[in-house]
């Protein structure tokens, strides 16, 4: 008898194992990211998905497999767009690098995250998954901040330093990483406020410039 569920066949035959895969976990990030690990049920996801339950169980083997998967996910997204970008920023670490040309390349790395943060689209169901785990601190805690968070925030808080002159970062300097990154979430979590409080129907294209220009200014004003 085969393995795979019957949620899996169609009247033609067998649905492509890895599109359904991919579906469920599209499903698992949306209403993980809307109601969190603990509230959200395999029911919700599985009707999200158009599958039954078998199907989850065989692909992530139960809710916290789920979970932690789609973990891996947003951390392999992110990195597609923002790997290279970091690592770079982290080996310029490793050289000389004077504060003008530290200052713009944490334009470069900031402006790429704010983009991602705040465009829009797919994105905003991973932010609203990232922030939940934040705040609940569930399973997949331990990979965001090891693979996501944890090297972000340090290669900024690194250019902040070189950017006001010193060769390391101090603890002032990783607080005020923590700090500019976290202004991001103005257009993020808190993104129907911002978006009230300035009226604009969304944060892209010249609105999005507008954001990138104001974090630009502040990153001109540090070290000076």
């Amino acid at each position: 008898m085969s393995n795979v569920p019957l949620s899996l066949k169609s009247a033609g035959g067998y649905r492509k194992g890895g599109e359904a895969r991919q579906r469920i976990l599209e499903a698992a990030l949306a209403v993980f990211a809307a109601h969190g690990f603990k509230a959200a049920t395999t029911r919700q996801i599985a009707e999200a998905a158009e599958v039954n339950l078998p199907a989850l169980k065989y692909y992530f083997g139960g809710k916290q497999g789920l979970y932690l998967a789609c973990a891996e996910e947003i951390v392999g997204r992110y990195q597609q767009r923002m790997l290279d970008l970091v690592a770079g920023a982290q080996a310029r670490l490793q050289a000389d690098m004077s504060a003008d040309q530290a200052r713009d390349l944490l334009k470069i790395v900031l402006g790429t995250l704010a983009e991602l943060l705040v465009g829009g689209g797919e994105t905003e169901a991973w932010t609203a998954f990232m922030l939940r785990e934040i705040g609940e601190q569930g399973p997949a805690f331990d990979l965001l901040y090891a693979q996501l968070w944890a090297p972000g925030v340090e290669v900024t808080a690194g250019l902040i330093a070189r950017a006001q002159g010193d060769p390391a970062a101090a603890p002032a300097a990783r607080i005020q990483a923590l700090l500019l990154i976290s202004s991001l979430s103005a257009f993020g979590a808190s993104r129907p406020v911002a978006l009230r409080f300035l009226d604009w129907p969304d944060a892209k294209a010249g609105r999005m410039a507008q954001i990138k220009a104001a974090l630009d200014a502040q990153i001109d004003r540090l070290g000076r």
